[in-house]
């Protein structure tokens, strides 16, 4: 699903729920050091990154490198091979990871979210005032998408694109999303100085998003 808002050139792997029953007697289990990250983890918890890791590892296949562990920095944000540029996620029953060579790819940001509005006060808390605007006018007009969690999910791929390369923060607001409801795109303004990429400073990226009846998926890749 996911690969379908993917450039050529990133991989993607997904899991519709958690895999780790079937793939323990394959030999894809954790590596220990990875096990050590999750060891005082409620199962569920668990069985979500061991999925996780099973999807980087079979991405990382496909760009022809061998298994390693995947380790997480001190915000909890993957630790992803030199060379390597990646993103991952999981919501409820969904699991995914894109990754790419390090060269025309600089970053990738995805998220997975469950498609159903978000709670009561969330949007407040994320959005910009013309956002919520935007937002109401989209939900008159095609009330069958939640087009809140849409733009929370926007921005969760814009942070994670950013995170890698800057290793800072950015708030929600600090990102002005636009979302083209005709061809599944959408721009993020930033509104903080932004990393320099190919020599010039980042003030806007741009992402694809698609939904099924239970999943809203984002990307951007820089």
């Amino acid at each position: 699903m996911i690969e379908e808002i993917l450039p050529p050139d990133v991989v993607s792997v997904e899991a519709w729920g958690d895999l780790t029953d079937d793939l323990m007697d394959d030999g894809e289990g954790l590596f220990p050091e990875e096990v050590a990250l999750v060891a005082n983890a409620v199962l569920p918890r668990q069985q979500e990154f061991t999925t996780g890791r099973i999807c980087a590892r079979r991405a990382f296949s496909q760009l022809g490198l061998p298994p390693r562990p995947l380790l997480r920095n001190g915000r909890g944000a993957p630790l992803w091979p030199a060379g390597v540029v990646g993103s991952m996620t999981h919501c409820h029953g969904y699991r995914a990871v894109a990754v790419a060579r390090n060269g025309s790819t600089v970053a990738i940001g995805i998220d997975a979210e469950p498609h159903g509005p978000l709670p009561e006060g969330v949007l407040e808390a994320i959005s910009l005032p013309g956002e919520r605007r935007t937002m109401a006018a989209l939900t008159r007009h095609s009330p069958g998408i939640a087009w809140d969690r849409l733009l929370f999910s926007a921005k969760e791929s814009v942070f994670r694109a950013w995170y890698p390369m800057t290793g800072a923060e950015l708030s929600f607001k600090e990102a002005n999303i636009v979302i083209n409801p005709d061809d599944g795109t959408f721009t993020a303004q930033l509104l903080r100085p932004g990393p320099l990429v190919v020599g010039r400073p980042l003030t806007a990226s741009s992402g694809r998003w698609l939904t099924s009846a239970d999943l809203i998926i984002t990307a951007v890749v820089l």
